[in-house]
């Protein structure tokens, strides 16, 4: 007799998705978004302005909505309560730093759109790094008993 398997995606999980968790998505799609609308940006610009360096320009833009794809992949992943998501997230979080210190070392109009990345990728960091956010994605530290 053949056992009937259920889709985790499907099937309505017992307990509430920890506050933590869905913070750490949001905090992940807010980015992914933030990617993709500067890419389509840019490849707008690109279009409109006729650059020198239209190669260049197009495949900048096309690179930022292929980057922001991660990031919006990785808080959908979060959302569904999948463990593999986390990692994406980690890395888009670890990432964002070096950009949010750059654009403060701009001196510039750029410095606010640093510090707000900068505590963007913080907080991400955080909530994806709490205990309740790896217990809810079925995350087990090394030596734990499965």
């Amino acid at each position: 007799m053949a056992t009937e398997r259920k889709d985790p995606a499907t099937t309505e999980d017992r307990t509430p998705r920890p506050g933590r968790l869905t913070a750490a998505a949001a905090v992940a799609g807010v980015e992914g978004l933030a990617l993709v609308a500067g890419g389509l940006f840019m490849l707008g610009s690109v279009l409109v302005d006729r650059p020198d360096d239209l190669t260049s320009g197009l495949m900048g833009g096309a690179t930022l909505v292929a980057l922001g794809l991660i990031p919006l992949a990785a808080a959908r992943g979060l959302w569904l309560r999948r463990s593999w998501s986390r990692g994406p997230a980690v890395i888009t979080q670890i990432l964002a730093l070096p950009v949010a210190w750059q654009l403060l070392q701009a001196n510039s109009v750029l410095i606010p759109a640093g510090i707000a990345l900068a505590a963007l990728a913080v907080t991400g960091l955080v909530l994806l790094v709490s205990p309740s956010t790896t217990e809810a994605l079925g995350i087990r530290r090394p030596g734990e008993d499965t």
